[in-house]
């Protein structure tokens, strides 16, 4: 070994990144970028079966480990001992992650000598939990964060090291705010880490106040309720992209509506009925306003406008949806 690269060794971070969802796969990228890291291991989620064809599929942050050459770690459960022993093994002194999907138990929490650290995409301790994004646009909220803390048992509960402030423009779906989340999320990373290694960071505990809790989505939970204000179903339709989606029920079947914006009420609505629009488009009448529906699909079918979607099903309008 040259004298360069026994001091390279004997200075390089040796660290291990948690990792499975879209949100994490940048700042993957990120944590490869920063000089003086050496990724011992990326563990992710399973490969599972995709689709009607059961394709096996990896995570994105499994796949880009693949691309990028890295060791790739995938317990089905990361408590179990022999993933505990897998890990201790790697003897890490930074574990960093993002978007993993399991609890971390204590003993791999105070595995890493040099900290055990979490990026999650919001204004923490706002929006807590599983479904940070879509919670951000469906409360209607105009700002929002990247938030870097130190991982602890209780869920995102953990001391803040550094924030990178984010805007929520009012166009936002969950898919197009998450994709600017995890490139500030890496960016932040990028600025951050060295200081935190250099021990220039203090981790600040998380205000008492203002903490809010996120569950898992389901898909009920995409169903949309004409007792609702149209604004509050527009921010629906925005925020659960791509999973649950927004639905309801018609006599024609399940309409995902993927596109929607709010007009007034027009003489006539009845709430929960589907009406045209001037233009030759369908809205559904709601408990305050209509939501116009600009982009549509039936269960089985394909999307598109909803212009097209009457030349085929033209009973749709006036038609009433289910709650």
């Amino acid at each position: 070994m040259s004298d360069g690269a026994a001091a390279e060794s004997s200075t390089s971070v040796r660290a291990v990144f948690f990792g499975s969802g879209a949100f994490a796969d940048p700042i993957l990228e990120g944590l490869v970028d920063i000089p003086g890291v050496r990724i011992e291991a990326v563990v992710s989620a399973p490969d599972r079966a995709v689709g009607r064809k059961a394709i096996l599929t990896p995570t994105p942050v499994a796949a880009r480990a693949r691309d990028l050459g890295l060791a790739l770690l995938q317990p089905v459960r990361v408590r179990k001992p022999e993933a505990v022993a897998a890990l201790a093994a790697l003897a890490p002194d930074l574990i960093v992650l993002a978007d993993y999907g399991q609890l971390i138990p204590r003993v791999l929490l105070d595995l890493p000598r040099r900290g055990f650290l979490n990026l999650h995409p919001s204004a923490l301790p706002r929006w807590r939990g599983a479904a940070p994004i879509p919670a951000t646009i469906l409360a209607g909220d105009t700002e929002s964060a990247v938030t870097l803390i130190v991982l602890s048992e209780e869920m995102d509960a953990g001391p803040i090291v550094a924030v990178e402030p984010l805007a929520v423009l009012p166009d936002d779906t969950a898919v197009t705010l998450e994709e600017r989340a995890a490139a500030a999320a890496a960016n932040l990373l990028r600025r951050a880490l060295p200081e935190w290694l250099a021990g220039h960071l203090e981790p600040r505990p998380q205000p008492s106040d203002g903490v809010t809790l996120t569950r898992p989505l389901r898909r009920e939970d995409g169903r949309l309720d004409f007792l609702a204000d149209a604004a509050q179903l527009e921010r629906q339709v925005r925020a659960y992209q791509p999973w649950p989606g927004s639905f309801m029920e018609t006599s024609e079947g399940r309409l995902i509506v993927w596109k929607a914006r709010v007009a007034p009420v027009e003489a006539g609505d009845v709430a929960g009925r589907l009406a045209t629009m001037a233009d030759g488009g369908l809205a559904l009448a709601t408990g305050d306003g209509r939501l116009v529906l600009d982009e549509v699909q039936l269960a089985g079918g394909r999307q598109m406008a909803p212009a097209e979607l009457l030349r085929g099903r033209p009973r749709l309008v006036g038609a009433s949806t289910g709650r």
